[in-house]
């Protein structure tokens, strides 16, 4: 989603804490039904939504965190070193608690919701995030401290619990995905320290992508705030179908642009949390782009659809036999539309077993089975660093499809840290006018592949560019490497 200039989603960074009252930026969250999670039918406004505000009230919370920080060494009175006063304002500064790096207490606020009888409560990661002690208030002004049960900050989602000595009452999770655009929803929380506000709009759209793999997020112009970080969203039934986690914002505060996980994604993770402590998302290991219209042209496919494998690193799939240039349209009986499909049906996907996998090789289907690993495990080792130094010779070059190309050698591949033997073409510049720069190519890119058969030489470019002009393509797919990360551009060969 492409944003203003002017404008700021919040929370990115999560706001910082602050002495006293200060207040948490809206944050990222998922939500996980314990049970299986109910669907609704979505419905007109009541008269009033007070019926229903009476109803869930008893479960949404408040959060008091308190966590011992660096004193904060910017904002004091400018003085000259040496100056006469500055003895003089370091004992001013130091009496009023406000001198040198003593650690200090402060507090932060944000909000949450019950999802369970015996306690377990749902907010965002970044409301308890470094705090060394966690408050609940609930909406009869209870108060119990809380336990951390598990975090996952790829959603800014954590999961809480309290003990407490008579069952509490919970929300239950309803189906995000059955939501439409114009259907009203109400959110509750603690905005701006206020405590157990409740607001109510419409779902202004469904599908939003902030910045994580695995977002789905529904917008509303419920009125969100600083403060409301971990709050429900609510159905017409009661039901929470999304987390309040961001808002769209040139001055910080609402403008009816806020952002709410839809519980679908929120409740996989809640559930690993209280299993796991952690999340275990299954791993396929590929690289992989959208297959859009220019590349579906360009490998002569029916659809625009799909994910495309760029690159096969060591794991599972290379393991099962995947390769770069398949097209995977069904991954465990989910039909694959994009990449976003893809990544999150693979992160739903059992750890550890086979599953199967359908592929377009060639104009072919096959099926592969593929035994996933875990992302977490895979993410923890540790990855070399790559350098991107510039390039210093001239060798013989050719100019092609925009490009100045030359054949890649071993002195060349040392220039892009690339493995000793790394083959194929270098491009040394680009044509700003082309369409080559438009899709992004620039100097110190290496195409590998062309029409999906690897290129060394020059003639290999040339010979690809004629066969496939000779097959009546308007353009070729080409491989390319940026600092050893790869990807597909169909470039036009008219």
């Amino acid at each position: 989603m492409h944003l203003p200039s002017t404008a700021q989603v919040l929370p990115f960074p999560a706001a910082p804490r602050r002495q006293s009252r200060l207040l948490l930026a809206i944050g990222l969250g998922m939500s996980l039904a314990l049970a299986p999670a109910l669907k609704s039918e979505a419905r007109g406004a009541p008269d009033s939504f007070a019926d229903l505000a009476e109803q869930i009230s008893p479960s949404v919370v408040n959060i008091t965190t308190t966590a011992v920080v660096a004193a904060p060494t910017e904002g004091g009175p400018m003085v000259p070193e040496g100056s006469p006063f500055e003895d003089f304002f370091k004992d001013f500064m130091d009496r009023n608690g406000q001198g040198g790096q003593t650690p200090q207490r402060e507090q932060a606020l944000g909000s949450g919701f019950v999802i369970s009888a015996d306690g377990y409560i749902v907010t965002n990661n970044h409301v308890i995030d470094g705090a060394d002690s966690i408050e609940i208030e609930f909406f009869n002004k209870t108060r119990l401290s809380a336990k951390l049960v598990g975090t996952d900050p790829k959603t800014d989602i954590a999961l809480l619990k309290v003990d407490s000595p008579t069952p509490l009452p919970f929300v239950s999770f309803g189906d995000s995905d059955v939501m439409r655009v114009g259907d009203w929803v109400m959110a509750m929380g603690n905005p701006l320290g206020q405590g157990f506000s409740v607001s109510a709009g419409i779902v202004s759209a469904r599908g939003r992508e902030l910045n994580g793999a695995y977002d789905d997020f529904l917008q509303t112009d419920a009125a969100i705030n600083k403060g409301n970080s971990g709050g429900p969203l609510f159905n017409m039934d009661g039901q929470v179908i999304g987390v309040n986690t961001a808002i769209l914002s040139p001055t910080g505060g609402s403008i009816g642009i806020g952002f709410s996980m839809g519980s679908n994604v929120v409740s996989k993770v809640v559930d690993q949390l209280k299993q796991f402590g952690e999340t275990r998302r299954g791993w396929l290991g590929v690289r992989i782009q959208d297959v859009t219209p220019d590349v579906a042209e360009a490998m002569g496919l029916a659809a625009s659809a799909g994910a495309l494998v760029t690159d096969v690193p060591d794991g599972p799939a290379k393991d099962a036999g995947l390769l770069a240039g398949d097209v995977i349209t069904t991954f465990n009986g989910h039909e694959v539309k994009d990449v976003k499909d893809l990544t999150r049906t693979v992160a739903d996907s059992p750890i550890g077993e086979a599953v199967p996998v359908l592929v377009l090789r060639d104009g072919k289907q096959e099926t592969i089975q593929v035994k996933l690993g875990r992302r977490e495990d895979a993410e923890a080792e540790v990855q070399p660093a790559s350098a991107k130094p510039g390039m210093t010779q001239e060798p013989k070059e050719m100019e092609l499809l925009g490009l100045k190309l030359v054949p890649l050698d071993d002195k060349y591949a040392a220039e892009l840290s690339l493995p000793k033997g790394s083959e194929g073409l270098a491009i040394t510049e680009v044509d700003p006018s082309s369409e080559a720069a438009d899709k992004g190519l620039m100097a110190g890119d290496v195409i590998v592949e062309a029409g999906q058969q690897k290129v060394v030489r020059l003639a290999d470019l040339e010979a690809r560019i004629s066969e496939a002009k000779e097959a009546g393509r308007k353009s070729l797919l080409l491989l390319v490497r940026r600092e050893g990360d790869p990807r597909f551009v169909a470039i036009g060969i008219d």
